[in-house]
């Protein structure tokens, strides 16, 4: 695994519209146009800098121009809303393997088995037994361990999959249509098996296997995709291009 200090990074983030800021700009040109105070409260440049790199590692790098054509159609239109939180969700956890790990380990298990919350002693135990097999890890203190932790349930938080301060308890984001056809588009694109059932990647449609193949297969999208299901193969051919899915799915 390729293990890095995001998570306490973006967990630490203030002023998620330079998620936006981000896409088009860089220090260079924040300083040409003014300076960072034009863009943000942050007081420094060094601490800018810092959310810089960790926004377009994990946030804003993608798989594909097609997902990244998704992205920017969302976010130019909702700025930063529960749909681009979401989306941004689906994405950091394909580009950061520390955070999808936690949502594999820890999250999606309480997810799916209908719990109330996570603890963070649960986060931090996972952290430790993963340390047993990476050796990025095995240099971490216990206060790197245990600030990991935390602020992974923090960006829980500020995706909208978690509410609370000190106990904090799992919501279940209710997935409109609109988002649940970016959601295939999404996991057509950077899934990297032919069967979809075998990817890492469709419990993050919030949704058990049944209740997604049912509403798939639902005849109002099928002018979005063709969808072929054999027991145990899934396979989705989308039908409309990615730079249009967006502006289509909301004109209907």
């Amino acid at each position: 695994m390729k293990i890095n200090s995001d998570i306490n990074v973006l967990g630490s983030l203030p002023d998620w519209n330079l998620i936006n800021v981000f896409l088009t700009e860089n220090m260079y040109s924040i300083r040409s146009n003014g300076g960072i105070q034009s863009y943000t409260t942050i007081k420094t440049d060094k601490s800018v800098k810092r959310f810089e790199k960790a926004i377009k590692e994990t946030f804003l790098k993608f798989k594909s121009n097609n997902t990244e054509l998704i992205f920017k159609s969302i976010i130019s239109n909702n700025g930063i809303s529960s749909e681009s939180l979401l989306f941004l969700f689906w994405n950091a956890s394909q580009n950061n393997e520390l955070l999808h790990y936690l949502n594999d380990k820890v999250f999606f298990p309480a997810f799916y088995s209908g719990r109330v919350s996570i603890k963070i002693e649960e986060v931090i135990a996972c952290i430790l037994e993963l340390r047993q097999s990476e050796d990025d890890i095995k240099k971490w203190s216990e206060l790197t361990i245990n600030t990991t932790a935390s602020k992974y349930l923090t960006l829980l938080k500020k995706f909208g999959l978690m509410e609370g301060s000190l106990n904090k308890t799992l919501l279940h984001p209710y997935i409109t249509d609109e988002m649940f056809i970016i959601f295939t588009y999404w996991l057509t694109d950077i899934n990297d098996w032919p069967n979809l059932l075998k990817g890492a990647w469709l419990q993050y449609g919030f949704s058990e296997l049944q209740p997604f193949l049912d509403r798939l297969m639902q005849k109002k999208f099928s002018k979005y995709f063709n969808v072929v299901y054999t027991g145990d193969k899934l396979s989705i051919e989308t039908l409309i291009s990615y730079d249009l899915i967006y502006d289509d799915i909301n004109k209907s």
